[in-house]
């Protein structure tokens, strides 16, 4: 649901007893349509937000989820992107109500800001039928991800919305009201190698997941280790050396007073 904090697009206004009636709406199908590649894409896409993106600026919440209903009126039936993104918006506290399972727009009081479609086939209209609905529904940006190639040459097409249109967008793909921006990244993710949609923060750099994050900062850790055990290591080696230093200059006052020489003399 809406947020108290400021954002570009405006808020929509309506008081929640005027709320419509949901309880026709079909939120959940049960229908597997999603292929293994598109599942963990999906989840690549939200955990990663999740896990390391703080969000577009201190006190800005966000939602972000995938394969979830995106209705935008009760006469018609929802779009499903494979991911949305929304700014200054918050999850309702109940969400196993009805009313709340879904991303209602006059819930949350406004349409998601960005919309991403996977292509696994050449019948879902990402490029025709959602290209034109999103647009109408006011979703400022809105990516397609085709890793097969299936719709075309290019893997991914982003769109700005300008006016009732969408326009599009230059590589390399940043959202800078957003503070993300997208790439395709060759890696592995949950033991599988494949061309993945990754997000980029406003800097251009990616945005890891929770796993990934966990490694970088365990790789700090024992790097920091390391260097402490190096810095133990060199204090200790001074310390060798200060004593060698210390026991040859005793071995030389010895043998200098043997021969009758006051070692000390020099230093009154």
């Amino acid at each position: 649901m809406a947020t108290d904090t400021a954002a570009d697009t405006p808020m929509l206004t309506i008081p929640p007893e005027l709320y419509p009636n949901v309880d026709h709406l079909v939120t959940e199908d049960d229908t597997p349509v999603d292929n293994v590649f598109a599942e963990k894409q999906q989840r690549l896409l939200t955990e990663a937000l999740h896990s390391s993106w703080g969000g577009p600026g201190p006190g800005r919440p966000f939602v972000a989820m995938s394969n979830v209903g995106l209705f935008y009126n009760v006469c018609q039936p929802p779009y499903v992107p494979d991911t949305l993104v929304s700014l200054d918006v918050a999850l309702p506290a109940n969400i196993r109500l009805k009313a709340h399972r879904s991303y209602f727009v006059w819930l949350y009081g406004k349409p998601p800001d960005l919309v991403i479609e996977v292509v696994s086939n050449r019948d879902g209209g990402e490029a025709t039928e959602k290209l034109a609905g999103y647009a109408r529904l006011g979703i400022r940006y809105y990516t397609i991800f085709d890793p097969d190639g299936l719709l075309g040459n290019e893997p991914v097409r982003a769109y700005r919305l300008v006016g009732m249109n969408f326009q599009r967008l230059d590589e390399p793909v940043r959202f800078p009201d957003v503070g993300l921006g997208l790439c395709v990244w060759h890696g592995w993710y949950e033991d599988m190698e494949a061309n993945w949609l990754r997000w980029t923060d406003a800097e251009g750099r990616l945005i890891p997941t929770g796993r990934e994050r966990a490694e970088a900062e365990h790789q700090r850790a024992e790097a920091e280790r390391q260097r402490a055990e190096a810095e133990r290591q060199r204090a200790d080696s001074e310390h060798e050396r200060a004593e060698a230093e210390r026991q040859r200059a005793d071995r030389l006052a010895q043998q200098l007073r043997r021969l009758g020489v006051d070692p000390e003399a020099g230093a009154r």
